[in-house]
């Protein structure tokens, strides 16, 4: 049972199980979706571009909906949000079924990842306002655990059918299950308000959001990201000849990564959210390092520190800002979020030009077949470690700037 002290909102426990269900359709959207790529590809005779392109919208529609729902969350609220979520998702379900089309299944896509933005915009600010102190932290991690479990249970879930036979529109009619389930349980529900009266204006917010503090959050977001993401989206191609299954690791991965978020409010509790910034980024350091360096069973290792580096990034970025920068608001934790995914589009071509060029220079070198590829994607590998290093300066400026406000912060008040 929660206690009045660690709990503002009498009908928090509600609106959180309903959040995690809105994510599970996020990550079964991801998952599933991605499963399904060769049979709709065949099935409708799409090029890979096309295919290419359907996925694109899914990451577009994410941080359009995140940025207009953080603008007016506290003007609509956050149960309106989510009303569009539900609608987004239910129609772009259903229309992704029935369209039969490219142009349909551009739509449909597009609504499905608008559906997942008014998720992010919606459910992180009501947590970080629904929860208080260290309680905040916690259900953070717990919430975001769902998108790496939820891609977990998805690919099996997708796996399973494919394996069985049964046609690509019925795994698409699973991600309807979790949709109805957020949508019951949203429902009728009111939302708490926002903790600090000026995190719920607009002034306020943006007067925040234009902090130094912000501002180098923002930057470390599009970092942590780039860390969490590029291995992931890239293992199939750099890891294809290092003795390893790719999917076996992302398999690995997003299940460390699930199980790390459930107990990530007792590392916060333990070493601050600065402390767990700090450690995750030389564990992602050390993981990505690996990936460039072993091969076969010690690739598996790999993913265990890659895994336990990435899996406290997000959650603990948003809960930073909810707790460090609170009058930045709905907004502030929508930006951040945003920035996270827009970061993507600009860092995933880059790192296949790195691919690319590195397929050229080890083929100047005399390498070929398994032996080129294998020593390209470990050269690739090398150079995405500078993200995690950088984050690793950065951080250590970070937690030594958090310890020495709370060291003035005490010595203030311990003379008032």
């Amino acid at each position: 049972m929660e206690t009045s002290a660690n709990v503002s909102a009498p009908n928090a426990n509600r609106l959180f199980y309903a959040s995690c269900f809105a994510l599970i359709t996020t990550a079964f959207s991801f998952s599933i979706r991605a499963g399904i790529l060769p049979q709709l590809g065949e099935e409708l005779s799409l090029t890979a571009e096309q295919l290419g392109f359907i996925n694109s919208m899914w990451f577009l529609g994410f941080p359009i909906s995140m940025v207009i729902g953080g603008l007016i969350y506290h003007k609509v609220g956050g149960k309106a949000i989510m009303q569009f979520a539900f609608f987004a998702h239910a129609v772009g379900i259903i229309l992704t079924i029935y369209s039969g089309s490219y142009v349909g299944l551009l739509i449909s896509t597009l609504l499905i990842g608008l559906g997942n933005g008014c998720t992010e915009a919606a459910c992180n600010p009501m947590i970080a306002d629904a929860y208080q102190g260290t309680r905040m932290s916690k259900m953070l991690n717990r919430f975001h655990m769902w998108f790496p479990g939820g891609i977990v249970v998805g690919s099996l879930i997708s796996k399973f059918i494919t394996d069985l036979g049964m046609s690509w529109e019925t795994q698409i009619w699973i991600i309807m299950i979790p949709t109805l389930i957020y949508a019951y349980l949203f429902f009728g529900q009111s939302w708490p308000k926002a903790k600090v009266e000026e995190g719920a204006t607009l002034t306020g917010n943006l007067k925040a959001m234009v902090s130094p503090l912000f501002l180098f959050m923002v930057v470390c977001m599009a970092l942590t990201a780039a860390s969490e993401f590029i291995p992931q989206q890239w293992s199939s191609i750099i890891l294809a000849k290092s003795g390893a299954q790719p999917m076996l690791i992302l398999a690995l991965v997003t299940g460390i990564m699930a199980v790390a978020r459930y107990f990530g409010g007792e590392m916060v509790h333990k070493f601050d959210q600065t402390g767990v910034l700090l450690g995750s980024a030389v564990l992602a350091a050390i993981g990505i390092y690996l990936f460039s360096t072993q091969t076969g069973a010690m690739a598996y290792i790999a993913a265990v520190f890659f895994a336990l580096g990435v899996a406290y990034f997000w959650p603990n970025m948003i809960g930073f800002v909810a707790d460090k920068i609170p009058k930045s608001g709905a907004l502030g934790l929508s930006i951040m979020g945003a920035v996270g995914m827009f970061s993507q589009t600009i860092f995933q071509p880059i790192t296949g030009r790195w691919i690319d060029s590195d397929l050229e220079k080890v083929a100047a070198r005399g390498l070929t077949g398994d032996e080129l590829e294998l020593v390209a994607g470990q050269e690739t590998m090398r150079t995405i470690t500078i993200f995690p290093i950088i984050l690793i300066v950065l951080f250590t400026i970070l937690y030594f700037w958090v310890r020495n406000n709370k060291a003035k912060a005490q010595a203030e008040s311990a003379s008032a």
